[in-house]
């Protein structure tokens, strides 16, 4: 029998992605570029779940707290559920809060974004281009990919965004490090997972897939297999407690750095 360690990268590209993943193999980190020059800090946050304009003082502290770090913030990652109920009273502020921040600001969608059972045209107005969509950050590539279905809180991710990836994943330099980040989670065994992660995570097997940040689950939780971690985290909403039983609230500061990720929970404190 072949071990995981002598496997040929072919027979791991026949592997299912979450098989991968639990046997520390990815077939696309073979092929990775070996020098990464990339040095820089981004924030990762899920689960805003602005209400109404009692959130306000909250958020306005929480664009102190950000504009306050130490470290050159290079750009904000918003992982789906900016407001409670997808109305454009909810979005518009919170839209308006973000700019605040004088950062680029990368959002995708959640099912708390839509308005029943799937409208989500006022987030597309408000926040445009920002359903499916890849940037680049000096050598490391960033994928933000809609994993909704209207306003259901347990889902599969739908065609659209299936056929989005199979139209513009082969653009994209296998060798260069890569994160995805979608509302609801793909690890293995994370409450709320989407039930056709496979599906996903198959499609980024020759990739160099460093990171997954997903949002959804209100809690902290890690997939760590190899150098791929996939990642849910406590939310950072004054209208919302966290899903794991946990008080804090906050976001992720993460280090890019020769070609990895180190990542830290930062708590919000009003101010």
């Amino acid at each position: 029998m072949t071990t995981p360690s002598r496997l040929t990268r072919r027979q791991m590209l026949r592997l299912s992605g979450s098989s991968l993943l639990a046997a520390g193999l990815w077939p696309g980190a073979l092929g990775a570029q070996k020098n990464q020059v990339a040095d820089f800090h981004f924030l990762v946050v899920n689960d805003f779940h602005y209400l109404n304009e009692r959130c306000v003082p909250w958020f306005e502290s929480l664009v102190k707290q950000i504009k306050a770090h130490r470290e050159k913030i290079d750009f904000l990652l918003v992982v789906g559920d900016l407001v409670e109920d997808g109305k454009p009273e909810q979005l518009e502020p919170m839209r308006d809060l973000l700019k605040k921040l004088d950062l680029p600001v990368h959002v995708v969608v959640g099912n708390h974004d839509h308005r029943p059972p799937d409208d989500r045209k006022h987030y597309e107005e408000i926040f445009p281009k920002s359903i499916n969509y890849h940037f680049e950050q000096y050598a490391w590539q960033f994928i933000g990919l809609d994993s909704s279905d209207g306003t259901k809180a347990k889902v599969s991710v739908q065609p659209p965004t299936l056929t989005w990836l199979d139209d513009n994943l082969h653009r994209l330099d296998k060798k260069k490090p890569m994160v995805v980040f979608t509302h609801f989670p793909l690890g293995a065994l994370t409450p709320y997972r989407v039930v056709n992660a496979d599906k996903v995570l198959e499609r980024f097997k020759e990739f160099n897939l460093k990171a997954v940040f997903n949002g959804h689950f209100h809690g902290f939780t890690e997939r760590k297999h190899g150098e791929t971690i996939l990642t849910t985290n406590r939310c950072c909403s004054f209208s919302r407690k966290n899903h794991d039983g946990t008080k804090e609230k906050g976001y992720f500061l993460c280090h890019a750095r020769d070609g990895k990720i180190e990542r830290s929970f930062v708590e919000m404190k009003l101010v």
